[in-house]
């Protein structure tokens, strides 16, 4: 019962997710929010989708740059992964954030 409760309630996400694209497709969040629901479910392709939009709206965005990264790495992609990661480790650094490019470099090192 536990599991069928879950599957309910994440179905039930992705479509508030979805809701929220169509209703304010230029708002990174709901991007961002529906590609980590993705990356939970572990359909790394479309998460890196909506999380490509999300970075793609919001450049500076490092929760959606590590997320994306987190897809491509899921998928298999090391290249894209990688890139995703510096990139996020970068906007962390400029935004004094060490203590977030730090858990990034241990992203990158296990991609190694």
């Amino acid at each position: 019962m536990p599991l069928l409760y879950h599957q309910c309630m994440s179905d039930a996400r992705l479509e508030q997710f979805q809701q929220m694209v169509a209703e304010f497709p230029d708002s990174p969040m709901g991007h961002f929010s529906l590609g980590k629901l993705y990356l939970e479910r572990r359909q790394y392709a479309e998460a890196a989708k909506c999380l490509e939009v999300a970075t793609r709206l919001d450049p500076t965005y490092a929760a959606a740059l590590v997320s994306l990264g987190d897809a491509h790495a899921g998928a298999g992609q090391v290249a894209p992964a990688r890139e995703a990661l510096l990139r996020a480790r970068q906007v962390a650094l400029d935004q004094k954030h060490p203590s977030l490019a730090e858990e990034i470099d241990e992203r990158l090192s296990e991609l190694a």
